[in-house]
């Protein structure tokens, strides 16, 4: 008789609801599961028994099952947060980790990352993410590696070039000095305030990050349009061999800048570097200069001078002089800000220098294209990092690990790293987190339908125990 194959077949609609109910419950307890991505389940019937007829042979069903559990990967919502190092994924793509004292490797769609005490990046249970490596232009080389801060300090630059952009006024009248002549490196003030007519100072960094003032005097010429200069430092940092010490310290180069006497725009500039100190000692004409070319010029048309703050031959610096005029390979051309001779007061329009000391790191940040960069307190932002996403043939065949965590699986295939906004792959966003893709009104009108559904199944099972109740009174 039938009857215990209906109550069978009741029972098997219980069991696989309560399943599905647990699945539904899954979901709903991780609405707030950064990066969870939700299941979602179908049914199939059970095999079935044949049952002779008139007609011939029917089939009759033997219940239900879960036929599939899968994942449901649609991207979830994202959540904008005060952390840099919080990321989200929007497109296709899972964050690669490693297991902190293993080789393997997991995957998660959760970006909560944050930096231990050993400078790595990690996610709440510890696992490293993995990225590559980057050079100064942010190029990538090698394999994937754990993201680890090993450098917290900048190192610094030395400067190569000075900006110095003025007005010279045009109504000065002429101190009719040789300003080099002017100079003395053994007193306390090297030169004296009446022999020029404007100065203006810059901020030079050395190879080890120290700070030194490199000041220009200027003083209107005898000759209408033109104007001496004179690169100075201060005498007690001049370390160049032969130079130090005497009254030439400090003297680095001096030159003359070319004006168009009816635009007051500038016209040309030559260079004199000071190359030993004076052959007689108390006589600045005997000092030694080496009168530079238009052949002396770097690549950007500008010439150079030398300074050396540490001692030593491979301590000396070519710092580019740049006042806003260049040699294009014909003549002399005015850059778009350039120096000027105008009637009006003497001033600095715009000075610059490069180079910088020795900073230390303040914060990371991170881009679109995953590129980790951090941030000094000496102003630089430095590449050091590009963040690595993983993607599968088969996501469906990945294998759920717990802690927002999966495994590939021979059904999933092997993982292909790539970078972020390449071969199909989603972009970064930071100060970002995905929230869970789980939809609630989905989930309880799935949570109605499966209870009206266990208590039809139950009916089941009551409804054959009273018809089983009626077998059994029939003996009486």
């Amino acid at each position: 008789m039938a009857l215990s194959s209906a109550l069978f077949s009741g029972i098997s609609g219980l069991t696989n609801l309560g399943n599905a109910m647990q699945i539904i419950g899954d979901n709903i307890a991780n609405l707030n599961t950064v990066g969870f991505k939700g299941s979602s389940f179908t049914f199939q019937d059970l095999l079935s028994q044949s049952m002779f007829t008139r007609a011939g042979a029917s089939q009759v069903g033997r219940g239900t099952a879960i036929s599939e559990v899968y994942a449901s990967f649609e991207q979830g919502s994202f959540e904008t947060t005060a952390s840099t190092t919080d990321l989200a994924i929007g497109g296709d793509g899972f964050f690669a980790l490693r297991e902190s004292g293993t080789d393997s490797l997991f995957y998660t769609r959760a970006g909560n990352f944050r930096f231990n005490n050993d400078g790595q990046m990690i996610n709440p249970e510890g696992y490293v993410v993995q990225g590559w490596a980057v050079d100064a232009n942010g190029n990538i080389a090698g394999s994937t590696i754990d993201i680890a801060m090993t450098s917290f300090t900048s190192q610094p630059q030395p400067t190569k070039s000075v900006s110095v952009i003025t007005n010279l006024d045009k109504d000065m009248p002429s101190k009719s000095t040789v300003l080099s002549n002017a100079w003395s490196g053994t007193e306390d003030a090297p030169i004296g305030p009446a022999t020029y007519e404007y100065q203006t100072t810059v901020k030079a960094y050395d190879s080890l990050g120290g700070t030194h003032d490199v000041t220009i005097y200027y003083d209107k010429s005898d000759t209408n349009g033109a104007w001496e200069y004179l690169i100075t430092c201060n005498p007690a940092e001049d370390l160049r061999t032969g130079i130090t010490g005497t009254e030439s310290a400090g003297l680095l180069a001096r030159g003359t800048i070319t004006f168009n006497e009816s635009s007051g725009t500038i016209m040309g500039v030559s260079m004199e570097r000071l190359t030993g100190p004076a052959a007689s000692p108390g006589n600045p004409e005997t000092r030694v200069w080496d009168s530079l070319t238009v052949a002396d010029c770097n690549a950007d048309g500008y010439y150079e001078f030398m300074a050396d703050f540490l001692g030593g031959a491979a301590t000396t610096d070519n710092i580019a002089f740049n006042i806003g005029v260049r040699y294009n390979g014909a003549s002399f051309v005015p850059d778009s800000l350039s120096t000027t001779q105008y009637a009006s007061s003497s001033t600095t329009v715009y000075q610059s220098a490069d180079g910088y000391g020795a900073g230390d790191l303040q914060g990371v940040d991170v881009d679109v294209d995953g590129l980790i960069t951090g941030v000094y307190s000496n102003g630089q932002v430095l590449p050091l990092y590009k963040i690595a996403l993983a993607k599968f043939q088969s996501v469906q065949g990945l294998h759920k690990m717990g802690g927002n965590l999966y495994r590939e699986t021979r059904e999933s295939g092997s993982a292909t790293t790539s970078l972020p906004g390449t071969n199909g792959l989603g972009s970064i966003a930071p100060n970002s987190l995905e929230q869970s893709n789980v939809d609630m009104a989905s989930e309880f009108v799935k949570m109605i339908t499966t209870q009206r559904n266990f208590q039809a199944n139950s009916k089941i099972i009551t409804t054959t125990d009273t018809m089983l109740s009626e077998l059994i009174n029939l003996k009486r």
